[in-house]
């Protein structure tokens, strides 16, 4: 009765580790479709990249100050002018 016991045991606990294996698998395979789905729904919608959306912003505020810059210059030549 032991042996049959012990063996039950062991096959059901294989059985578990088994189907614990085919879950990740099935987790796994949901994970990479999911994300490849979530890409190409981006890609359709044209979304700006987090890189590119920074490097635009700083392009912009280097623009701001350059303008700040220049009109303030200007100021100061029509005050010289005296405008």
């Amino acid at each position: 009765m032991t042996q049959t016991t012990g063996r039950f045991y062991d096959e059901l606990a294989r059985l578990m580790n088994d189907a614990a294996g085919v879950a990740q698998g099935v987790r796994r395979e949901f994970d990479t479709l999911f994300r490849t789905q979530a890409e190409r729904w981006l890609r359709d919608l044209d979304v700006v990249k987090r890189e590119e959306f920074e490097a635009v912003k700083e392009m912009a505020r280097i623009a701001r100050e350059e303008n700040e810059a220049l009109k303030a210059r200007i100021a100061a030549l029509e005050a010289k002018q005296g405008k």
